[in-house]
């Protein structure tokens, strides 16, 4: 599985929404991402790409799109 598809899974399961749904999510947008919601998509994007993830990237990771540049600091092209 692509590293795209990877993450857009990630984000589908965890908040229980459909691929059409990513573009322009944001922190609290759906009823899923709040700070529970956010902690386990966090676990799950560590365990998928098998990284760990600093304090600061986890709080600054607000949106789908932020997520992304963050974890091409971890060396993911998403």
């Amino acid at each position: 599985m692509s590293p795209i598809n990877k993450y857009n899974q990630v984000f589908t399961e965890t908040f229980d929404i459909k691929e059409d749904q990513l573009e322009g999510l944001k922190y609290q947008t759906v009823e899923l991402w709040d700070s529970v919601g956010h902690m386990s998509l966090i676990a799950a994007l560590e365990d998928a790409y098998e990284i760990m993830l600093d304090t600061d990237d986890i709080i600054d990771f607000s949106s789908y799109e932020i997520g992304k540049e963050i974890l091409n600091k971890y060396g993911l092209e998403l």
